[in-house]
């Protein structure tokens, strides 16, 4: 947890000014009783007004000091702390944003929003809870325990004996309870993924008629966080009547022992007060320990979680030297050379040796059965996941030489999964070019023959969108995610299957629309229906990883095998005729 302090530097004149502020509110506290214990003995005893007046006014004034350093200190400490969970949330977000697919996957969506939320929240309560305690306890133990033996000597062998149990009582339930708050947060996570997918996949869920089945699973996760919680809040429980009790028993002791030595004449009566406050304060002390010895573990285990996400090296990252292409215009080539990809810990290549290139101005098509490989070829393009071989080369020069940012700017993507974002119609139209036009949106939507729904949705562009899209169907979110592409306008279009959920009339119509947009452009389309990829420049069939034939419809139908079989499922005799 120490290293996540590193984020604190921003606010070391805060954090300075707080610290003596406590420590300066520590000592009005040290200070207090001694002046009680001065009233009692030389004004109340001697019946002196003047002097009870005086020291009561000087009590006073350090009084109010006290609360005026404790209110700045907990104002200073407070925006310390909130300023670090901030600072924390904005890296750790800056951090995921950089990894690559394959750190997503290790991680899990999930866990990374604990880790972001509820941890980096754990750490900051713990680091307001220190900046608090850090300084106030350690100088209230310590000078409690001079000012006791200041007071009277032999009365403070009662504290020899109070202050070991105390340690003790703590120490063991710190580590009874140590290992039950590390394993929270990983148990957070797990209630947080059976959450989420029963949020996301309710339309299945209910579908399928597995509502029950899913409130048991989430039943069984909710209940091993409270099981958890529930027996380290017990341990925790525990420790306090101990330490009422000793605190209890201490008092009892110094009031007994403390009576005998008055009566034997050894000690003033506001000795004997001020020694019972001083034991109080120490007490005190002690229990301000013990809440750290309760919080610090589960903010430590939280720490490490953020770490290890702080820590994680993304494995595609910009090179040292950027090359950007060299060209006269702004046409872009794709080339695969001899390009193989594996997942990580896979048996066999996604893809192996793959070979093509796809020209500006033409639409080059990718077909294939069922895990043929298809979309991870098109994530490679966008540099999503970089190739184990071989290479992948944007107008000649290899995409792990370019800015990631450079790259991603020339190319639209439209994924197998749409995504929408929750806002309206035109803001996530103008996700890829925030400085568009209404004109432009407008052309756009024609194209991708969304602009009729649009226009009858109530407030058109502003219509409303909601939290994925859900507001509107498959088909419909499709076509706003291929105008969203085409807004852009890049140099590079890949459709991965972004025609699916379009009937074929709609899907023609789309096509059609797209070759006076993309005449300058080059066009990847990833399809599982014939239909769509027939009147494409160049087909590339996939099969099993590799590249089973490369040409148009009719050249493949001649000499494919692979392809022949897959619009043979596809299409009737007479249409292939």
């Amino acid at each position: 947890m120490i290293r996540l302090y590193r984020f604190l530097k921003p606010f070391s004149v805060a954090l300075l000014v707080s610290v003596v502020l406590i420590f300066g509110q520590t000592i009005s506290q040290l200070y207090l009783p001694t002046l009680m214990a001065d009233i009692v003995d030389n004004g109340i005893a001697r019946k002196n007004v003047g002097y009870i007046v005086s020291t009561g006014e000087v009590m006073l004034l350090i009084t109010i000091g006290g609360m005026v350093a404790s209110v700045a200190a907990t104002f200073l400490s407070s925006r310390a702390a909130s300023g670090f969970g901030r600072d924390v949330r904005a890296r750790l977000f800056a951090r995921v944003e950089t990894f690559s697919l394959h750190e997503f996957d290790r991680f899990g969506t999930a866990t990374l929003i604990t880790r972001t939320t509820n941890d980096v929240t754990q750490v900051q309560m713990v680091t307001l809870v220190i900046l608090r305690m850090m300084v106030a306890a350690p100088i209230m133990a310590i000078g409690g325990i001079v000012m006791a033996y200041r007071q009277d000597r032999p009365l403070t062998l009662v504290l020899a004996v109070a202050i070991p149990v105390l340690v003790v009582a703590i120490v063991l339930t710190a580590r009874a309870a140590i290992p039950l708050f590390g394993l929270m947060q990983s148990k957070l996570d797990r209630l947080n993924l059976v959450m989420r997918e029963g949020l996301t996949g309710i339309r299945v869920i209910r579908a399928f008629n597995r509502v029950t089945y899913q409130t048991h699973r989430f039943d069984e996760a909710n209940a091993d966080v409270a099981d958890n919680a529930i027996r380290a809040n017990r341990i925790v429980a525990f420790l306090m009547p101990v330490l009422m009790l000793v605190m209890n028993l201490t008092s009892v002791a110094i009031l007994w022992f403390g009576a005998v030595r008055i009566n034997s004449g050894g000690m003033q009566v506001g000795s004997l007060i001020a020694f019972t406050q001083y034991a109080m304060q120490i007490m005190f002390s002690f229990l301000m320990v013990s809440m750290l010895f309760v919080m610090v573990p589960r903010a430590a285990a939280s720490a490490r979680r953020i770490n290890e996400v702080l820590d994680t090296e993304p494995e595609i990252l910009d090179p040292d030297s950027p090359t950007e292409p060299v060209r006269e215009s702004s046409r872009y080539t794709v080339e695969f050379r001899d390009a193989t990809f594996s997942y990580p810990g896979a048996e066999q290549p996604a893809l192996s040796h793959i070979s093509f290139s796809a020209g500006p101005g033409e639409v080059t098509a990718i077909i294939g059965g069922t895990g043929a490989g298809k979309s991870t070829l098109v994530k490679l393009i966008a540099r999503f996941y970089d190739v184990d071989s071989g290479a992948v080369l944007v107008d000649g020069v290899d995409v792990r030489d370019m800015l990631q940012q450079s790259l991603r700017s020339r190319i639209s993507y439209v994924p197998q999964q749409t995504v929408l974002f929750s806002g309206t119609i035109g803001d996530n139209l103008r996700f890829g070019d925030q400085s568009a036009e209404d004109d432009d949106l407008t052309r756009a939507a024609e194209v991708a023959q969304a602009a009729q729904f649009i226009q009858e949705s109530p407030g058109g562009l502003d219509s409303s969108v909601a939290q994925g899209g859900n507001n509107f169907s498959g088909g419909q979110k499709q076509r706003l995610s291929i105008a969203r592409a085409i807004v852009r306008k890049p140099e590079i279009y890949i459709f991965d299957d972004s025609f699916s959920a379009l009937d074929f009339k709609t899907d023609a119509r789309v096509r059609a629309g797209l070759k006076p947009v993309t005449t300058a452009s080059t066009v990847l389309i990833v399809a599982q229906r014939v239909a769509t990829v027939m009147d494409a420049d160049r087909i590339v069939v996939l099969d099993e990883g590799q590249v089973a034939g490369i040409g148009t419809h009719r050249d493949l139908m001649l000499t494919c095998g692979v392809y022949r079989e897959i619009v043979a499922s596809q299409l009737s005799a007479e249409e292939v005729a």
